[in-house]
């Protein structure tokens, strides 16, 4: 799935957000790993990752609910974009939080 596109069903949206938290992961085991080279693990990846299994929660027990703001994550993506590399990811959740799923396109 191209990330220029939202996704057109739940099962597909509920997968980007399952896919970020991995991201997430993987990308403090790189940090883990290769500390020298990379530095410390950013305080923010903790915060992230706990937004998003938040976000993923209320999807899973149904209160959840498409809005017209940003999600509360993507004030972290708008300061460290350059720091993590799935940014375009995230922001794809946050505008199809806010726009709804891609229901009308082909």
């Amino acid at each position: 799935m191209a990330l220029s596109l939202r996704p057109k069903t739940a099962q597909q949206y509920v997968g980007m957000v399952d896919s970020a938290i991995v991201e997430v992961d993987e990308l403090r085991s790189s940090y883990e790993y290769d500390a020298e080279e990379m530095g410390a693990v950013p305080p923010y990846l903790a915060t992230l990752e706990q937004m998003l299994k938040d976000l993923r929660r209320s999807m899973a027990d149904g209160s959840y609910e498409f809005g017209k703001t940003d999600l509360p994550f993507m004030d972290i993506v708008n300061r460290f974009r350059s720091r993590i590399p799935f940014a375009d990811l995230l922001a794809m959740i946050n505008k199809t939080h806010k726009e709804g799923l891609d229901t009308e396109s082909e």
